[in-house]
């Protein structure tokens, strides 16, 4: 046995013990596939975290997370009699080589546009899409993708049989009539229809991202972490707690955090 079957072995071992009713840990005899799904999109997340930060030990330690959470619903599934790791492992082998006829059969391709259109076809084979609605489809992407990456998705899809705008100045029309009609919304104390009202205008910008070939998650999460590096700097300048400040002091200091991190990132720039 390799290093890494052997390290696979040693963790799946591991997982077993740790389920086992006879000396296991109560916390993980406790969980259930639904009660897990949290930790997968948790652990998932930081896996594109430590990816981004470019640290390899965190990477491997994300990775590794990410892969007990794997073994773990196949430990459970496999404890009721559903399918086991060896199951999964073959189901993506399986998968791999179906969806790739252009390196482990005789399809011949010229571009990446026609891997990717054999791709989606196969795709569509193998889920029987082809027999759809396509409402069914996006509705898959409503389901098991988070939120803004499913909106993009949707959108996607609807806009290439020409579910779309004329230009991007309807999309701009669009959202100040969705502005608008969520200011109308505050007027009332009805919360459900405030957060559809809400759910619009995010929605819209999500279109209007994808007009300009950007990114909304990427955007929002940028948007965190620069908010993080100003409030730390915020932060440091305090002399007292720092709920004793007035909103004009945190605008003075949030100002100065804001143009010390720009001068910091041209330096860094030179």
């Amino acid at each position: 046995m390799n290093l890494t079957l052997a390290a696979l072995q040693e963790l799946i071992e591991i997982v077993a013990k740790l389920r086992s009713p006879d000396g296991g840990c109560p916390w993980d005899l406790a969980q259930t596939p639904e009660t897990l799904t949290p930790y997968i999109v948790e652990e998932a997340y930081e896996v594109v975290d430590a990816i981004k930060s470019g640290q390899k030990k965190a990477i491997v330690d994300e990775l590794g997370d990410l892969l007990l959470q794997v073994v773990l619903q196949a430990q459970i599934a496999s404890e009721a009699n559903e399918f086991t790791l060896a199951e999964v492992a073959k189901s993506i082998s399986k998968k791999m080589i179906r969806r790739h006829p252009h390196v482990f059969g005789d399809v011949k391709v010229d571009s990446m546009k026609e891997i990717k259109q054999n791709w989606e076809k196969i795709k569509a084979a193998e889920i029987r899409e082809t027999d759809d609605f396509l409402s069914t489809k996006l509705s898959r992407y409503a389901r098991q993708l988070p939120p803004l990456l499913a909106a993009m998705k949707i959108s996607k899809k609807a806009a290439a049989v020409g579910f779309e705008w004329e230009n991007v100045d309807g999309v701009w029309q669009k959202f100040h009539e969705e502005v608008g009609e969520f200011e109308e919304a505050l007027k009332s104390e009805d919360k459900e229809h405030q957060q559809a009202e809400m759910g619009d205008i995010l929605f819209v910008l999500v279109q209007l991202a994808r007009w300009y070939d950007l990114n909304p998650e990427q955007a929002l999460q940028g948007t965190n972490h620069r908010f993080l590096e100003r409030f730390a700097m915020v932060e440091a300048m305090c002399d007292r707690p720092i709920s004793e400040y007035s909103l004009l002091e945190f605008e003075q200091m949030w100002q100065k955090a804001k143009e010390q991190l720009k001068t910091q990132k041209e330096k860094e720039n030179i």
